[in-house]
């Protein structure tokens, strides 16, 4: 009996990545861990192992990975922190003789100028000192950071960004999932999937979707990076969020969250989601 690992099992993309798991192995073979294993007493209830692990308490995961063969280990979200964290992790399930660890990173992470990757980047080189057999998940932006609050920009007809006509290849987080799980149930390991979804597509493009679901006309505003900088900081995010996601949305520009690859939908089995089912989904609520 193969045991599967799922860190991080408490956030959106661990529960679907549970689910997804659900429906392709016993629940006795599955274990969820997470800070709290309380708030994830559902799964319990199914028959999943709950136990409970800190990225910031080595000690706990020794326990944690105890009898488990294959781990997803999903990045945490403590900037700044997660080196060192996802190290952690790494030295435990090297403790615990893991057979495989597949790792979510971002998408065409090596030589990626966006700030978010140095961090993977760095996880990527201890897997790569680690002995372990692994996998790199490399995940794109999700559709969904798109499609959070449409009704805005619908009632303005106005989505603003910093893209220009930078193709962005997003999936969803339950395609993503899906490949994560179809990783950790049958890849042989070392290997580095670049998860893209099937199809691309650029913010006016989206822009104009978005109107045409609404019955209402919408375009995108492009703005400088600075200027879209305080466009997110007036709607309320905090001046640092503000500007790693104006510096995102600009260097997305340039093909940063882009990429041909089809490993996702290989690995899941399926076809990726596109962008307009997303905007729809939002739209109906």
């Amino acid at each position: 009996m193969t045991t599967y690992a799922v860190t991080g099992a408490t956030g959106k993309l661990g529960r679907l990545v549970l689910d997804e798991l659900l429906q392709k192995t016993d629940a006795a073979n599955v274990v969820a861990l997470a800070r709290d294993p309380a708030a994830l007493a559902d799964y319990a209830a199914k028959g999943v192992q709950v136990r409970a692990a800190d990225y910031d308490d080595p000690a706990s995961l020794d326990a944690a990975f105890a009898g488990v063969d294959r781990v997803l280990l999903i990045s945490g979200n403590a900037v700044g922190q997660r080196e060192r964290q996802h190290g952690a992790v790494i030295e435990a399930a090297k403790k615990a003789g893991v057979s495989y660890l597949a790792y979510t990173s971002v998408l065409n992470a090596q030589g990626s100028k966006l700030a978010l990757a140095t961090e993977h980047v760095l996880t990527e080189k201890l897997l790569e000192k680690s002995g372990l057999n692994y996998d790199v998940l490399r995940m794109p932006w999700y559709s969904e950071n798109y499609t959070g609050a449409l009704a805005p920009s619908i009632e303005h007809g106005a989505i603003y960004g910093a893209t220009g006509e930078g193709r962005l290849s997003t999936a969803t987080r339950a395609d993503l999932a899906g490949g994560a799980v179809g990783a950790l149930l049958k890849s042989p390991g070392g290997k580095v999937y670049e998860l893209a979804g099937d199809t691309s597509w650029t913010m006016d493009e989206f822009a104009a979707e978005v109107g045409r679901q609404a019955g209402k006309p919408v375009k995108y505003v492009n703005q400088s990076e600075s200027d879209y900088a305080k466009t997110l900081e007036s709607v309320g995010l905090p001046p640092p969020v503000a500007t790693m996601l104006a510096s995102t949305s600009y260097l997305s520009g340039f093909g940063e969250l882009y990429s041909e690859s089809k490993d996702l939908s290989e690995l899941s089995g399926r076809p990726t989601t596109p962008i307009s089912e997303t905007i729809a989904a939002a739209l109906k609520g």
